[in-house]
């Protein structure tokens, strides 16, 4: 029995579909050839060509005429979410007028002017005793901070827990906030407005509570209240004075954020010289 002829065509085509299946869709080479009339001997192949000495290829040009491609249509601008001017002067209006830390809570409640409002799901205020002596301030409560409605609770609160017993203190001896009193989404970080909406609570927080020392737990505390540039890690460790709205200065050492600390344990040795500088600057203050 004689078998039958292998077909070019066949072989070519079930070749080109694999292919296609692997993503190859378009030729390598500078002039596309008819592998069809190739395989049927009706061309010549083509002549291999270098890619060192090969001519830059030329652009593609649309078969379509000029005039006739459909203009793209303009971009719009994403919407805008974040509040404006006005409403960071409500907040700061809002805040002035608190003449207590409950009264303050109540208006940061009743403020709609920080979009991250809308996305937590609880003002996270403060914990901690309003009259102790010293008072943390970090950036933005986290998915556990959110949920309870207290700074600080989740794995990076309980290393600050820890941090506080090393130094004879505990949160009935400390006061604990944030900047940003609701957590941003994804707990991304809070944007430039974002903060500057919020910053006229704290300070009046800050002013309220009226403590003797002030720790800014990670860089964006201590950039935002102390008016600064400078990274944490340049920061940390030196004094600086925090100026209140009252006039009063108060002491303040920025240090590394417990959550930094978790991941990179290698710093905890930093922290811990931080917090023996505010432990011997509380004895002095005595």
């Amino acid at each position: 029995m004689t078998a039958a002829a292998p077909d070019p065509l066949s072989d070519l085509n079930a070749l080109l579909a694999f292919y296609a299946e692997a993503g190859a869709d378009e030729p390598l080479g500078d002039e596309t050839v008819n592998r069809f009339a190739q395989a049927a001997g009706r061309v010549d192949a083509p002549r291999a060509t270098s890619h060192t000495s090969a001519q830059p290829r030329e652009p593609r040009r649309s078969l379509q005429p000029a005039a006739a491609q459909p203009a793209s249509p303009p971009q719009r601008p994403p919407a805008i979410t974040v509040p404006d001017e006005q409403q960071a002067a409500m907040a700061r209006q809002l805040a002035s007028g608190a003449t207590s830390l409950e009264e303050l809570r109540e208006r940061m409640a009743f403020f709609d002017g920080c979009n991250l409002k809308f996305t937590a799901k609880n003002l996270v205020f403060a914990d901690g005793n309003p009259q102790a002596d010293i008072m943390f301030v970090g950036e933005a409560p986290g998915r556990d901070e959110d949920l309870e409605g207290r700074p600080f609770v989740g794995r990076s609160g309980q290393l600050l827990d820890r941090m506080l017993a090393a130094i004879g203190l505990d949160r009935g001896s400390a006061y604990i906030a944030n900047v940003i009193p609701w957590r941003p989404p994804g707990n991304r970080a809070p944007t430039p407005h974002e903060t500057e909406i919020c910053r006229p609570f704290i300070e009046r927080q800050i002013e309220l509570v009226g403590p003797k020392v002030l720790v800014h737990l990670g860089g964006a505390s201590a950039k935002t209240l102390l008016n600064t540039t400078e990274g944490i890690l340049r920061l940390r460790g030196n004094w600086r004075s925090y100026a209140a709205a009252s006039g009063a200065s108060i002491p303040a050492m920025p240090t590394l954020h417990p959550a930094y600390l978790l991941r990179t344990p290698a710093h905890k040795r930093l922290a811990w010289r931080d917090f023996l500088e505010v432990k011997m600057k509380l004895r002095s203050l005595q």
